[in-house]
């Protein structure tokens, strides 16, 4: 079953068991590399459908920094996370790819063809069996999971947060963030003129946080209270403060209804270790000039993947991605060229307004 979502025409397919689907290519991520595959595939003319375990479009972008402002995308001075992400959604929405959200993608088989053109049958965690002339890996770092809070863990859900998603939900409130990196750094930054009040907790007195940031930080009105940790979450069915202890062993309580965990995460590329295509450390997807695997006919791009000079930038991505695309579609059609024109030239199935 598909169906349509409010968000720039995202047509999700529901995990209804025995549901199958046959495309040209079927993209594994739906980051800003695979959203621009999406999109570019879609110029070539090639049927779409995009996997992604996380339940909303966007990739790391939507779930770890929606609202933060990104620098160095090709034409936007500055544009947020989440405007970036309804815009690539947008760009692909002409051409009506269908979205696998929330299902990781398990099995691979792949199906001899001729001519040394083999498909691939791709089924979800949901038990969605995808057939696709051909695959483009866009998986970031793959599936990742914040680093745990544990003495904030029954909060989760009720004050307790580890990724921002919306600013305007801290709005006049005490916030805590607990960590050192750039991500808690950013967030202190970015809540410091919104929220009642900022502290940051940090159990050293080093950051890994960009220096710039963290000067500006310790500028600002966030209280940055180092060498210490949260000893305990004051609170019922909500939060009301929180008690840091010091290395020292001093207690203090500080005011608190809403903490962010900055922790960090782990990730792993799960299942995609199974396929039989070549992973450096278990991490990183090898990869040729024209973004193929070691198996013909699976490509891969974005942070993903891994050559000499890699560059790991969201703008790389994107040139990636229309690599990835242009090659799969000469793949998939030997008849057809690497390179079908400038956009300039075709006129597109149909332009969003």
């Amino acid at each position: 079953m598909v169906d349509n979502d409010c968000r720039a025409g995202v047509k999700r397919m529901s995990a209804t068991e025995g549901d199958a689907t046959a495309v040209d290519v079927l993209i594994v991520g739906a980051g800003p590399a695979g959203l621009f595959a999406a999109y570019y595939a879609g110029f070539r003319g090639l049927s779409v459908a995009v996997i992604d375990s996380l339940p909303e479009p966007g990739g790391q972008i939507s779930a770890m920094y929606p609202e933060k402002q990104i620098f160095d995308i090709a034409g936007f001075p500055a544009v947020r996370g989440r405007e970036l992400v309804e815009r690539l959604l947008e760009q692909a929405a002409s051409f009506d790819p269908v979205y696998l959200l929330g299902q990781r993608a398990d099995r691979l088989e792949r199906i001899p063809g001729k001519n040394e053109r083999d498909s691939f049958v791709v089924t979800t965690s949901e038990d969605i069996a995808i057939q696709a002339k051909s695959v483009i890996i866009t998986g970031g770092i793959g599936n990742f999971t914040p680093r745990p809070l544990s003495t904030a863990a029954a909060f989760h859900g009720a004050g307790l947060a580890y990724f921002v998603r919306r600013l305007d939900e801290y709005a006049d409130r005490d916030v805590v963030i607990v960590g050192g990196g750039d991500s808690a750094f950013d967030w202190a930054r970015a809540l410091d003129p919104i929220a009642r009040s900022v502290t940051v907790v940090h159990r050293r007195d080093i950051f890994r946080a960009h220096p710039g940031t963290v000067a500006a930080v310790q500028a600002s009105a966030v209280e940055v209270i180092t060498n210490a940790q949260i000893q305990h979450v004051v609170g019922d069915a909500s939060i009301h403060a929180v008690e840091v202890v010091s290395d020292d062993g001093a207690v203090r309580s500080v005011p608190c209804q809403r903490i962010i965990a900055a922790l960090g995460f782990t990730a792993n590329l799960g299942p995609l270790l199974q396929w039989g295509i070549e992973i450096r450390n278990r991490r990183h997807i090898v990869v040729d000039s024209t973004m193929q695997t070691t198996m013909p006919g699976i490509f891969a791009a974005g942070d993903i993947n891994d050559y000499p000079g890699k560059v790991r930038l969201i703008a790389v991505g994107f040139g990636e991605a229309a690599t990835a695309v242009n090659n799969a579609a000469h793949y998939i059609d030997h008849e057809q060229p690497l390179f079908p024109g400038h956009s300039t030239d075709v006129a597109p199935v149909a332009v969003p307004v």
